[in-house]
């Protein structure tokens, strides 16, 4: 175990998920943080103190340190001024709208075996999708999230999925896939020189729990876990010294990438595994986005109207208590002033408020900050509300679907493990029979549903062509349903009276027979026949 802490070759990505967070929740004392005068942030877990940075003069230095200063949450608050720096929370904006593009809706776990499908769903109903639409959050802004299996027979009778934050981990990847991850958290600081960390590692088949007893930069000493109340319930779990055996070979945690390829750590060994932000690539757009957002708002202040009145028009309050303008009165008492000097009794100083300016920026800022984080610009509302189709809406939405797909293609197989995994540990720990611990299937439901009037019109069309079973009909109106309830309406339909459009030899459903051509008429040639037997071919 090292005794530097954090590990040096992680401080990179930990610096830049700090810059992240900063963004993610928005406080202004964070931004200044990361942002005023060290340019780059100190790693600092839960529980630790947070520093405000004093004035430097580092917006004058090169390099990123320069840089990073002489950006607007860069640049200090002048000794004796009161900070009127805002901020404009986009950036948990497009957390929040990641989050609910991917699990706004709840999702469909199958598997070939009715019983374990069935369990899935008690998964999903206990709390699953809540915790899923948090651990997207939480990727969107600091590129990535930690899914872990817990259990604990003292609060539920039943594993469940808890998230961890990816920047109090420490992962081993091997080809791209995650083999072992350690969770650290602060449990005990002084604001000294003491600091005392739970350390929490898995593997595949056991998890080992430790207790060091260290400073802000090291590790310090192992320590007993009954030592403390946060780690005490885990003394009498371990086996070996520190290990839990889980019972299965597989690992209780998964990693889902918000989205890869990381640029900027592609050439980092530590990173390289990772997911980027939504946000990597855009900070500068959103700090000029504060910057304006602030400008404007300092329009307004500036904006106010102000009365600069002669001496002689204020009322006294006596010697030594001020004096007043009284601007409800409606005479004032005569002053002597020379006719040719053009001076006024009241003067009113009112500056002109940039309302159009402002606004073409901001607005122009934000359309680049969310084109560029992948999104499209109506699911933000910066596009004009007005009634639509379901098409359309598909159609000015479409950037932020694909973004959507290209997301579910790492959430998926990752979700799968972890399902499989609490299945598992249900069978081990739990000693429940009857289930088949698996990777299900998942599906995700559509982002928008179509309007039934088009529907409706579109399956009209393909009867008329000729062109469409009752079966297929009957699927595209209802698209969620499955094989046997499709069956079923198709057999309700054939029951009832059938429509004209039903008798049509090609709209007719494929298991129908089909039509008989009637014979044609035999002739005689007798009297009663229309035409001479010879004119016939």
């Amino acid at each position: 175990m090292p005794d530097v802490w954090p590990p040096p070759e992680l401080v990179p990505v930990h610096d830049r998920m700090a810059i992240w967070s900063a963004w993610w929740t928005g406080e202004p004392d964070d931004l200044e943080y990361v942002y005023g005068g060290t340019g780059a942030a100190a790693v600092r877990p839960p529980n630790w103190p947070r520093r405000r940075p004093l004035n430097r003069p580092s917006q004058y230095r090169g390099g990123i340190v320069g840089a990073l200063a002489r950006m607007f949450w860069g640049r200090p608050t002048p000794e004796g001024e009161t900070r009127s720096k805002l901020h404009m929370p986009i950036a948990s904006d497009i957390a929040v709208v990641s989050a609910n593009l991917l699990f706004a809706d709840p999702l469909t776990l199958k598997t070939d075996h009715a019983a374990t499908t069935e369990r899935l769903q008690e998964f999903q109903d206990d709390g699953m999708q809540a915790t899923l639409r948090e651990a997207a959050e939480t990727a969107s802004a600091l590129g990535g999230v930690y899914l872990r299996t817990s259990w604990d027979r003292d609060i539920a009778d039943q594993p469940w999925l808890s998230v961890v934050q990816p920047d109090c981990a420490i992962p081993t990847f091997r080809y791209g896939r995650l083999r072992k991850v350690q969770f650290w958290t602060v449990i005990a600081d002084d604001g000294q020189q003491s600091v005392v960390r739970h350390l929490e590692t898995h593997e595949p088949g056991v998890i080992r729990h430790q207790v060091y007893e260290g400073t802000p930069t090291s590790l310090g000493r192992l320590a007993s876990l009954g030592d403390y109340g946060d780690t005490a319930p885990l003394a009498g779990l371990v086996e070996d010294g520190d290990a839990i055996p889980t019972g299965i070979d597989l690992l209780t945690v998964g990693y889902i990438p918000n989205i890869r390829p990381n640029r900027i750590w592609r050439n980092l060994p530590e990173g390289v595994s990772l997911g980027r932000s939504d946000y990597q690539g855009v900070e500068p757009f959103m700090d000029a986005l504060d910057e304006a957002w602030t400008s404007w708002m300092r329009d307004i202040r500036l904006g106010k109207a102000r009365i600069m009145a002669d001496r002689a028009l204020l009322e006294s309050e006596g010697r030594g208590q001020g004096a007043y303008l009284d601007l409800d009165r409606e005479v004032f008492t005569p002053v002597e002033i020379p006719p040719m000097s053009g001076q006024q009794l009241i003067n009113e100083v009112q500056f002109a408020i940039r309302v159009q300016e402002h606004q073409d920026t901001t607005q122009s800022l934000l359309e680049t900050i969310v084109r560029s984080a992948g999104y499209s610009a109506q699911s933000f509302g910066l596009v004009a509300d007005t009634a639509l189709t379901a098409t359309e809406v598909q159609a000015r939405k479409e950037q932020s679907f694909q973004t959507k797909a290209h997301k579910i293609n790492y959430v998926r197989p990752v979700l799968a493990h972890m399902n499989h995994t609490m299945l598992a540990i249900e069978e081990s720990v739990f000693e429940r029979r009857g289930l088949r611990p698996q990777p299900p299937s998942i599906e995700w439901a559509p982002g928008i549903t179509p309007d039934p009037a088009d529907t409706a019109q579109t399956v009209s069309l393909l009867v008329s062509a000729r062109a469409v079973s009752l079966r297929t009909r009957v699927e595209m109106v209802h698209p969620d349903w499955d094989e046997p309830r499709v069956l079923q309406e198709v057999e309700r339909i054939k029951a009832e009276v059938p429509s004209p459009l039903d008798q049509l030899p090609a709209a007719r459903d494929a298991g129908d027979a089909p039509p008989r051509r009637p014979a044609p008429a035999r002739h005689t040639g007798g009297e009663d026949d229309p035409e001479p037997a010879g004119s016939r071919a």
